[in-house]
């Protein structure tokens, strides 16, 4: 009789994987034959640029990169993102000690949490807030304390909210503008006010700035790291995800507080070898190239949310427009839950989205939409989803 193999406790405390439940609900409806637009996600639907493409291609030729490369990356993608911060965001950059290559933005923010945190400590996250701050957490044996997101508020959190107890055990916080999920943005006094938290509690700074390059009506978005003050206290998370439709890539950055910075290249050293050397070469094509293709991705987006939110005043579902990010945060009407909510829009008008609730306890009330398909498609969701007459 075979022995029953028993997973280690860390796993079993890990949270469920919110959006593999998503998916399996949406794929099993499609399965059907039913056409279903699928919003509930944040895979960017449009093609890598052409340029970066050939630049894999070409570098794909070059028997220097059959080889392991760099434990640490290559020197020239480190310059690279130390240039495009720079020019973008006015931000030095040391490429060597202030810079770590990442498999994608994901996986510095789950290992920066098994860099910092003892069992016990604390970590502060926003809620509600992406998931996988969360799965980090757990895997330090560490504790969260949520920070509320509030439309009230911005969706910016109160620090003087924090409880005390929270505070004198945090050595972590995260934070995520533009946000996902709720799409705001941060202001430079937030965080100037940021930094100086930080240093009152001795609390290490996360930012992911992942939908950094994604700012509407004329305004890019800011960047933690221009903070006076910021890389003394934290570093923040960059991905080519979303700015260069790279996702599948797996290409991210850690930047900012050199200590911060060794760590993560530390615990990667015992992880990792670095990213095959031809992806490092196709992602420094596209931080030192031509920056069109960015600029075209969020008028491309602009205008699908300006179109969506017209489709939606007309149905009579009222949201503020988000301020970057490629998510909507809509209101459910009265009477429903966010998950009662997304069940009926699936069941009965074949559209996905994400119930807020699966953010944190304060995304209840909420859903979230991706303006990840063509101008279209997303009128057509917002149509079925108004001959259901749920905001008459």
């Amino acid at each position: 009789m075979a022995k029953t193999i028993h997973p280690a406790q860390r796993l079993q405390e890990l949270p469920k994987q919110f959006f593999a439940a998503l998916v399996a609900k949406a794929n099993a409806r499609a399965a059907t034959g039913r056409d279903v637009l699928n919003f509930g996600q944040g895979n960017p639907d449009l093609p890598t640029p052409p340029h970066i493409v050939e630049s894999l291609k070409q570098a794909a030729d070059n028997p220097l990169y059959h080889k392991y490369p760099p434990f640490r990356g290559f020197a020239f993608l480190k310059e690279a993102v130390a240039r495009r911060y720079k020019e973008d965001y006015g931000v030095e950059l040391d490429p060597e000690t202030e810079v770590a290559v990442l498999f994608g933005g994901k996986t510095g923010l789950i290992e920066i949490s098994q860099c910092l945190l003892n069992p016990g400590d604390v970590a502060l996250v926003p809620d509600p807030g992406y998931p996988d701050y969360w799965s980090g957490i757990v895997l330090a044996g560490g504790v969260m304390a949520f920070m509320p997101l509030l439309e009230q508020n911005g969706f910016l959190p109160d620090y003087e909210a924090i409880p005390e107890e929270a505070l004198r055990k945090a050595k972590l916080m995260f934070l995520n503008y533009p946000n996902n999920p709720t799409s705001a943005t941060a202001t430079r006094a937030f965080y100037e006010e940021t930094v100086r938290f930080a240093e009152k509690h001795g609390i290490v700074i996360a930012s992911d700035f992942a939908y950094g390059a994604i700012g509407f009506d004329g305004k890019r978005p800011v960047s933690f790291l221009e903070t006076p003050g910021a890389k003394e206290v934290g570093i923040e998370f960059y991905t080519l995800s979303k700015t260069y439709n790279m996702a599948g890539w797996r290409v991210g950055f850690a930047l900012g507080n050199r200590n911060v910075i060794e760590m993560i290249n530390l615990i990667q050293d015992h992880y990792y070898c670095s990213l095959f050397g031809g992806i490092q070469e196709a992602a420094a094509a596209a931080l030192n190239g031509p920056q069109d293709c960015v600029a075209s991705l969020v008028r491309t987006y602009e205008s699908r949310r300006n179109a969506l939110y017209g489709a939606l005043a007309d149905i009579g579902w009222h949201a503020p427009k988000p301020a970057g990010s490629f998510f909507c945060w809509l209101p459910v009407p009265e009477g429903y839950t966010s998950v009662s909510f997304a069940d009926l829009l699936l069941e009965e008008a074949d559209v996905v989205v994400a119930p807020g609730v699966g953010f944190g306890s304060h995304g209840e009330g909420y859903v979230r939409l991706g303006l990840l398909a063509p101008e279209e498609r997303l009128i057509e969701a917002a149509e079925r989803i108004g001959r259901l007459g749920l905001f008459r």
